[in-house]
């Protein structure tokens, strides 16, 4: 079953605005709004870039084991 909660509508200036409850909280800065028939559609926006994309990810907490640094295989030529 889906989460949903009833929230405030408000002004904001001359536009409406809702606050966003905790636990429906957007990861990210930006987000995008559209509407589809009664239904009004926010999601977090894609990144602009690479740069921001890898910003997003949170470090691996994983431990890799060493590799060792072999030398190459001799080729014939």
């Amino acid at each position: 079953m889906a989460l949903q909660r009833q929230v405030k509508i408000f002004k904001n200036g001359r536009n409406q605005a809702v606050r966003i409850p905790r636990e429906f909280e957007l990861a990210g800065k930006n987000a995008t709004m559209r509407k589809e028939g009664n239904l009004l559609i926010i999601e977090p926006a894609p990144p602009k870039s690479l740069l921001d994309l890898v910003a997003s990810w949170k470090p691996l907490k994983d431990k890799f084991p060493p590799i060792a640094d072999l030398p190459p295989d001799p080729v014939d030529i």
